[in-house]
């Protein structure tokens, strides 16, 4: 963590953020002015489970983890977020942190002290309101994840993670969408709550099935073929 290195950042990447767009045009003045942007190595944590913190975090480029250890240790990833999205609206609450955020891709966080962003969102509501908007979204993700967890054979679970990652962060290639995340099986394990085994053979089920497939440790998919596969 020592190579760590405080960047200089412009009003146009505070603005890249999706919950800043369209505010005040002081709020982001002051936003700018109170912003502490830092380079983040992939494999760094953030912060870690019940860490009381009083900054409130937003992704400028790069990507995160969320995630929880079980009781028996298996890690649990819940949410992978990318450029332009806030880590932990819930810190205004005021309690201890639910989860662990891990650098997951070479990122560039911004830091905000808490008060200091409250101090702005009493005077903006639009900004008040886009924070609202990130929180449910980020309720909705879960609401389908625990519908997730009914009893259902992991080939299909697979089937519907990776065309949910398909939609977030799909490119498509010819009649393949590649998945641009350095994702691997463990990765996949963990996301999925399972061990890696299951999630290796679920993964040669959808690659038999010619669904999925490796190129130069990318994972490409048929997205609407995944959706079917786990609809059937």
């Amino acid at each position: 963590m020592s190579d760590k290195r405080k960047l200089q950042i412009t009003e146009d990447e505070i603005q890249s953020i999706k919950a800043f767009r369209n505010i005040k045009d002081d709020s982001i003045a002051t936003i700018l002015s109170i912003a502490k942007a830092t380079f983040f190595k992939k494999g760094e944590v953030l912060f870690l489970e019940k860490d009381q913190i009083n900054r409130f975090y937003a992704i400028l480029s790069g990507k995160v983890t969320m995630s929880r250890y079980s009781g028996w240790g298996q890690k649990r990833i819940f949410f992978i977020l990318g450029d332009g999205e806030l880590i932990n609206e819930v810190v205004f609450d005021d309690l201890p942190v639910s989860v662990v955020c891990e650098i997951f891709e070479d990122a560039v966080i911004l830091e905000f002290r808490k008060d200091d962003f409250l101090a702005i969102m009493e005077k903006d509501f639009t900004l008040t309101l886009n924070i609202m908007n990130s929180i449910g979204k980020k309720q909705r993700r879960l609401y389908r994840q625990l519908k997730n967890t009914v009893p259902i054979k992991m080939d299909k679970r697979l089937a519907a993670k990776l065309w949910k990652l398909s939609r977030d962060y799909g490119i498509e290639q010819n009649d393949w969408t590649m998945i641009d995340l350095k994702i691997t099986v463990t990765y996949l394990s963990y996301m999925l709550g399972s061990s890696r085994e299951t999630i290796s053979r679920a993964m040669k089920i959808l690659i038999d099935t010619g669904i999925i497939k490796w190129d130069d440790k990318m994972l490409l998919v048929k997205v609407e073929e995944l959706l079917d596969y786990y609809r059937h």
